[in-house]
């Protein structure tokens, strides 16, 4: 059992065992399960105040902020572009201080970029500069993912891990359309401080609400954090034992598969709200794009599932040619002036875009597991079992934040296509490439027959 008097007075575990099954059923699982739930608070919180600037700044406008469309991208591209970058120390960060001294630390940096967006949405002529400033600091919140996801992949047993993963990835990507949704009502509330503006039916915009209103919550999920959650000793990873995890080639490839599954779903998160003022300017109910994020979180455990059912590799190959489909119905949609058929595409797109999402995140375990038992023979031992958990949370880092960066890419090919053609449709044709092109990296890698050739050991692993 693990030593509860010392987790109690340090909030260390020295003795954590879950592959063992008398001490999951009879601790093990009660733990892991607390540790789960405020890791997903905290990850929600963190998801919410990444994409903020996504419900906020189609509303700049209307508070009097005189912003290019080309410069509300920028808004809504800087906190994924640093978020992708920041999830590389995030991963580290919990080896080095414990997860739940991590999940803390990261919680109260959501503090910074809340505040630095209310201040600028309450201050009259701040510069687009400052701007830009609160979106890198939104960043924060796009490196809880990666954190998140690692501290989680120790406390499960192999046989569980690919749906605490999936539970845990859900319940933070839910933070997009929770923010998404709510926004646009929050902001139509005067509870403290003057209104910024006005939209054009005459509806006063308290932009400083939302802002304002996650900060408590951030504050909230840090404390909970502190009480509830517990670090794993064997967590403390030094650095030197992750580096090898980036000589792996799969490492690469599953980050490269990753920028079209994760980088979708971040990128359409982020521009969604835009791309529908852009395309259809006389549908004002933005809310509505909440829907979207939605979808594609709650699709994400589905896709684990599916994976741990069939395999990854065919549910992802899948997935693109769905997302392929998706793309061309929008395009349709946006051409014959359909805003319920542009509408429905998008859900396509986010539906599987989480779908795959689950199906490659639960495809990471099993490659270095069945790499690990390759090495050892076949019958891998409690060291190579180990290493090789290692270097899934080494990987998962990695991978996440090349995959978030694939986010980035979308709002700039938004941007851009929208700025030299006055319509996202080069972009959207862009992105239909993109997914050829990884479904056939997908397929090369793992779906030919000569795979089982190849690596023994993959040909039987649900990758």
């Amino acid at each position: 059992m693990p030593d509860t008097k010392t987790a109690a007075r340090t909030g260390w575990i020295t003795d954590w065992r879950p592959d063992d099954e008398a001490f999951w059923q009879s601790t093990g699982k009660k733990v892991a399960r607390r540790n789960l739930l405020w890791s997903v608070v905290a990850e929600h919180l963190g998801f919410s105040v990444w994409v903020m600037f996504s419900i906020v700044a189609p509303y700049l406008a209307a508070a009097g902020f005189d912003f290019t469309t080309g410069q509300l991208f920028w808004l809504t591209a800087v906190p994924n572009l640093v978020g992708s970058f920041l999830r590389i120390p995030y991963t580290a960060a919990v080896a080095v201080f414990g997860g739940r001294n991590w999940t803390v630390i990261s919680a109260c940096l959501l503090a910074v970029p809340t505040a630095l967006l209310a201040y600028c949405v309450m201050t009259p002529g701040t510069p687009f500069w400052l701007f830009i400033v609160a979106g890198v600091t939104a960043g924060f919140g796009g490196g809880n993912f990666a954190s998140s996801m690692a501290n989680i992949s120790y406390f499960y047993p192999e046989r569980h891990r690919g749906a605490a993963l999936g539970v845990n990835a859900a319940g933070g990507n839910i933070g997009v359309s929770a923010v998404q949704f709510i926004g646009p009502f929050v902001l139509a509330f005067g509870l403290f401080g003057a209104a910024q503006g006005a939209t054009e039916d005459g509806t006063e915009v308290f932009l400083h609400n939302v802002p304002l209103l996650w900060l408590v919550l951030a504050l909230f999920a840090a404390l909970m954090a502190w009480r509830f959650m517990d670090n794993l000793a064997v967590s403390r990873t030094p650095l030197r034992r992750q580096v090898p995890a980036l000589a792996r080639k799969h490492t690469w490839i599953m980050s490269v598969l990753y920028i079209g599954t994760f980088g979708s779903f971040i990128g359409y998160s982020f521009a969604f709200p835009l791309v529908i003022q852009i395309e259809f300017p006389e549908f004002s109910s933005l809310w509505i794009a909440a829907l979207g994020p939605l979808v594609g979180s709650l699709s994400r455990p589905f896709g684990g599932w599916l994976a741990d059912r069939w395999a990854g590799a065919p549910v992802t190959s899948a997935s693109f040619i769905l997302m392929g489909a998706g793309v061309l119905g929008a395009v349709q949609g946006v051409d014959a002036g359909s805003f319920a058929l542009f509408f429905t595409s998008f859900m396509l797109l986010f539906t599987m875009s989480g779908v795959a999402n689950g199906s490659t995140y639960r495809s990471i375990p099993a490659i270095f597991q069945a790499e690990a038992g390759a090495e050892a023979g076949g019958r891998p031992t409690e060291e190579a079992v180990v290493r090789a958990k290692r270097l899934t949370a080494a990987a998962l880092g990695w991978i996440s934040a090349i995959g978030a960066f694939g986010g980035f890419l979308i709002n700039q090919a938004f941007r851009i296509a929208n700025e030299q053609t006055g319509s996202v449709i080069p972009a959207m044709y862009g992105f239909l490439a993109a997914y050829a092109v990884f479904l056939m990296l997908n397929w090369w890698f793992y779906q030919r027959r000569v795979l089982a050739d190849r690596v023994p050991s993959l040909a039987h692993a649900k990758v």
